[in-house]
């Protein structure tokens, strides 16, 4: 890719440059030598060699990290171009957020050495305005109005870029690598199959599907298990294509928001990584429209993305550039609301190794196809996928993040679940004295 860089003028530097009077500064920060090299725009560099190098293209890229030190300021550098990786992406992130790694940490000798480096190479001053593709919502939190703004920044950036990014049902979630020797398509059938599966799907049942994405778990429980299926989606183009997918099947495809589903009494419904743009004070009021939109014995299936206790909410950058709005929590904080709502929790089943491999899937194909990517939406929105990739990716693979499927259940009157008494079974649905699904 190409880069920009910052027009102000740079100054003279003394010997060793750049890279000179940073060392002191990524000494401090990561408590000793630096896992990383450095070179900066004057040529001059410092760090091991052969590891991934950090390229500082302008001041600007320092100018950006002293008003927003840590994540948010190396993204907006990173996605103007004003810092760049030579080498593998993720492998410096990894070397960077290892485990128990120093770096962030500012002693006053390391801010002394930082604060002489940014006056000597003329990064003080004001940052350069925020990149244009960082979102900028307005209006009070998930409103309807904002929660549909939020989804179209994301989903509606083109039904043909994630057509070059994901596998051909465009199933962007996590997949389930049954086998180790699946592709990614056959793994996403398999997760598909799983979902259906724990749902105890059979001919002319009701699914609803909460955010049915481009369709793919709609056509799949309607074709393979002969469902009855009414997805909703907030993504007009989403939308569009996830209707056409559905032709000649008994699918209905909605442009509503959850809270808005005023029909009920479904045999069962699939949450599928749509709970983390709920928000978190809306989250109880979602779980509880889960009881209440499944009939007595209804099973609902939520696979939802966690953070861990110390680091709650979507991080800065996946909040400004990929999904405003977003809050993950731990696993047992969303058992624990969803158990509130009057559903039953029958199996938590933890993906977040396969959430690994899927990432590392899609960062493949997507850098096969960078060229393509790059002339549908342009440069600097494929460096912020990039670099989401590469560190969503790596947050999965340092157990920062999680994913899981959290299958529960709404008990009848009688407190009686329908669940068959097998964990092996659970595919089958118990026999029914009423004789109903």
């Amino acid at each position: 890719m190409t880069t920009r860089t910052g027009s102000r003028p740079r100054p003279a530097i003394g010997g060793g440059g750049a890279a000179r009077l940073l060392r002191p500064v990524l000494d401090g920060m990561f408590g000793g030598a630096p896992p990383i090299r450095l070179r900066a725009w004057d040529g001059s560099q410092t760090g091991p060699a052969g590891a991934p190098a950090i390229v500082l293209r302008s001041p600007d890229a320092l100018r950006r990290l002293l008003h927003r030190p840590g994540e948010l300021g190396l993204a907006r550098a990173y996605v103007t171009g004003e810092l760049d990786v030579e080498g593998d992406l993720t492998d410096a992130l990894r070397r960077v957020w290892a485990p128990g790694r120093r770096g962030g940490r500012r002693s006053p000798a390391t801010l002394l050495a930082a604060a002489r480096a940014l006056l000597v190479l003329g990064a003080a001053g004001s940052p350069p305005p925020a990149p244009p593709t960082e979102v900028r919502l307005t209006g009070r939190l998930h409103t309807r109005a904002r929660d549909r703004a939020a989804i179209a920044h994301h989903y509606d950036l083109s039904n043909d870029f994630y057509a070059l990014v994901l596998d051909p049902r465009m199933v962007y979630s996590c997949a389930y690598w049954e086998r180790p020797d699946m592709d990614l398509e056959q793994a996403q059938r398999a997760k598909l199959d799983l979902v259906c599966h724990k749902l105890g799907l059979r001919p002319g049942m009701r699914l609803l599907d909460l955010g049915c994405g481009w369709g793919a778990l709609a056509v799949h429980a309607a074709r393979e298990y002969g469902a009855h299926v009414t997805g909703i989606t907030l993504s007009r183009q989403q939308a569009d294509l996830a209707r056409e997918r559905a032709a000649g099947l008994p699918i209905e495809i909605r442009l509503q928001h959850y809270r808005d589903i005023g029909d009920g009494d479904f045999d069962a419904a699939a949450s599928i990584e749509m709970g983390e743009h709920v928000g978190r004070r809306n989250y109880p009021a979602f779980a509880a429209a889960l009881h209440r939109l499944v009939r007595p014995r209804g099973r609902v299936l939520v696979q939802q993305m966690s953070r861990g206790a110390r680091a709650p909410g979507g991080g800065a950058f996946i909040e400004r550039y990929i999904a405003p709005d977003m809050h993950m929590r731990p696993v047992g904080d969303t058992v624990a609301i969803l158990e509130d709502a009057g559903l039953e929790v029958a199996d938590v089943h933890g993906l977040r190794e396969h959430y690994v491999r899927t990432v590392r899937e899609w960062q493949k194909t997507f850098e096969a196809r960078l060229e393509e990517i790059v002339a549908l939406v342009g440069e600097e929105t494929a460096r912020v996928w990039r670099l989401y990739l590469a560190g969503g990716g790596l947050a999965f693979e340092q157990g920062r993040m999680g994913v899981d499927q959290i299958l529960t259940v709404r008990p009848d009157a009688g407190g009686r679940s329908g669940l068959p008494s097998a964990r092996a079974d659970l595919g089958s649905i118990a026999a029914d004295p009423a004789g109903r699904l």
